[in-house]
């Protein structure tokens, strides 16, 4: 058992409305917001600029593909790192290097002249990023305090939620008007003005330079981590889970991570690199397997909605950004009451309205075919932003709020890993069941190839791409009609999340069931 070091002060609240993030609070969370910002947008930005990628270096889709893969794996794999070298560096001093990282890997990638070079530049850009949002987590939870935990998570959750949405949109309008370079180059500005917003207001660092590091675990959990994902990420490639390119770095991912998870469990490691020890903690376990099943689920579906306006709708890359924007809307609204009542009632009854919520538009969805007007799929994506805006959040609120001060940035690093780990899953899950979808219908691939291609709709005729957009949009609604169930499953762990305010945590941070 080792002694912690004493937590620094929150931000003093307002006596009046304690609940109420104060101005302080509200700088802390700029630079956060910011960073979050370059990390989330550049993902999807540069999912829109796959088509250039792979005309201007006469790349293979899956040559293009990897400007993400890569990004995605490199940022699963630092995020473990993230708990420890925030408590040995500090906070401020690590977000500080992260934002710098990635602002300078952004420039490497514009200045990129093949496709390798991209995809190497992607990872080093990813190191950066993947330190952003735990980073940010832990910076804000400390600032704020525990008792106003939730309206910081509803900050944090503005650039998780529309990045996704409004990236498309500014990475279409940037293709446009410039070139692919700018995808890239938008990071500049962003990257020179958070760096220097993030040295002025962000707390003096308290770092714990005695703390050891886990060698062992770092060269079990991060190669496994990206073993896995590069695994998964390479079954809508492959089209099934039985090919070698799959099934072997996927089992030797698991089998590292497993023997990450038996060596933490049995071995007397003092520090750790992640503390499976914090499943100690029910609240937080029931966060972890909510946000697992969650992840998979919507952020699984999520890249089918704009995938539909695309190849069944027709509709530019550009329109199809507008046309999620109810999505972001129906957030905007209900994240800030969520963060407000998660604050006041517990996340439990927020998280479970907001799964109920979600579970509705997604049922609207899997009703689609390819005529269905867009006033009923605008409602719909407004009805589960809706949603959203009171479960993810809320969800994120219930593992951080009942840790103490050390344990924040090992629990934050956990949430983090979940999601990226489950989200992969839940899009490699997509793609493959709208492919077999596709595969199951003779005309659906050609129809949907007819939209960008007028020959083979001319070869084809205007009935058989009808029906052949007809039977593809069948396979939408089959996998949003999966996405239904799956997000309806969410609401059993969620029923256990708690429903009330504590006040254990709203005294001392935490409940006293965690020691180190």
């Amino acid at each position: 058992m080792t002694a912690t070091s004493p937590p620094p002060v929150p931000t003093p609240a307002d006596p009046d409305n304690p609940d109420k993030l104060d101005k302080n609070v509200l700088l802390v969370a700029g630079v956060v917001v910011l960073g979050a910002i370059m990390s989330i947008l550049d993902i999807t930005v540069v999912s829109v600029a796959q088509p250039t990628f792979q005309s201007d270096f006469d790349a293979t889709p899956a040559q293009a593909a990897w400007t993400m893969t890569g990004y995605t794996l490199a940022l699963a794999s630092v995020i473990p790192l993230t708990g420890w070298a925030a408590d040995r560096f500090g906070t401020k001093r690590l977000y500080m290097i992260a934002v710098l990282l990635f602002t300078l890997a952004s420039l490497l990638c514009a200045a990129a002249w093949d496709v390798t070079s991209l995809v190497a530049f992607r990872v080093i850009q990813g190191l950066g990023g993947g330190m952003l949002m735990p980073l940010g987590m832990t910076i804000m939870t400390r600032a704020a305090g525990p008792q106003r935990i939730g309206r910081v998570m509803a900050v944090l959750g503005i650039p998780m939620l529309l990045g996704p949405i409004f990236g498309p949109i500014l990475g279409g309008w940037l293709i446009d008007i410039a070139s692919w370079h700018w995808v890239f180059l938008i990071n500049l500005p962003i990257g020179i003005v958070g760096l220097v917003y993030a040295w002025k207001v962000l707390p003096k660092d308290n770092p714990s330079p005695s703390e050891s590091f886990d060698f062992v675990g770092m060269l079990l959990l991060s190669p496994g981590l990206a073993a896995f994902l590069y695994g998964v990420s390479t079954i809508p490639e492959t089209g099934t889970v039985a090919d070698a390119e799959v099934i072997v770095p996927a089992i030797l991912g698991v089998l590292l991570v497993v023997a990450f998870v038996v060596r933490s469990l049995k071995g007397r490691i003092e520090h750790p690199l992640i503390d499976l020890k914090l499943f100690r903690n029910p609240t937080l376990t029931v966060a972890v397997i909510s946000m697992v099943m969650f992840a998979i689920a919507f952020f699984g579906a999520g890249l089918l909605f704009p995938s539909y306006f695309l190849q069944i709708r027709g509709e530019s890359t550009l329109n199809a950004g507008l046309l999620l924007a109810p999505q972001g809307i129906g957030a905007m609204v209900t994240m800030p009451i969520a963060g407000a009542l998660v604050d006041r009632i517990g996340p439990g009854r927020i998280v479970l309205a907001g799964i109920s919520v979600i579970a509705v538009g997604m049922g609207m969805f899997s009703t689609l075919d390819a005529t269905t007007s867009y006033p009923f799929l605008l409602g719909a994506l407004f009805v589960m932003g809706l949603g959203m805006g009171g479960t993810m959040m809320p969800i994120m609120t219930a593992a951080l709020r009942t840790l103490k001060d050390h344990d924040i940035a090992r629990g934050s690093t956990l949430m983090n890993i979940t999601q990226q780990v489950a989200a992969s899953i839940g899009t490699a899950l997509f793609t493959v069941v709208l492919t077999n979808g596709f595969q199951d219908h003779e005309l659906a691939g050609p129809a949907v190839a007819s939209q960008l291609n007028p020959e083979i709709a001319a070869q084809l005729g205007p009935e058989a791409v009808a029906l052949g957009l007809s039977q593809a949009a069948e396979a939408f609604g089959g996998a949003f009609l999966l996405a239904t169930i799956l997000v309806a499953l969410v609401l059993i762990p969620a029923f256990f999340l708690p429903r009330k305010r504590t006040e254990e945590t709203d005294a001392a941070g935490a409940p006293p069931a965690l020691v180190h």
